[in-house]
């Protein structure tokens, strides 16, 4: 099957240094892709549960280095 893919930014990639962002598209209901906007060609795929792990981990701080 070939179709294009519908990318969505991140919502942190509004301005900045630009068009270096995060982007996101579905593949089908359970496998999703990412890549970022400069190098299009690379990408990452996984699916929906542990990139919602990830994302979970980044917004609780998980990745902070301690003081």
């Amino acid at each position: 099957m070939n179709h294009t893919l519908r990318w969505q930014k991140s919502t942190f990639s509004d301005g900045g240094e630009g068009d270096t962002c995060v982007e996101l598209a579905a593949i089908s209901p359970h496998l999703v892709t990412l890549r970022e906007s400069d190098t299009p060609t690379t990408h990452l795929n996984t699916t929906p549960t542990p990139l919602a792990g990830l994302l979970h981990h980044i917004k609780t701080g998980g990745f902070r280095t301690p003081n």
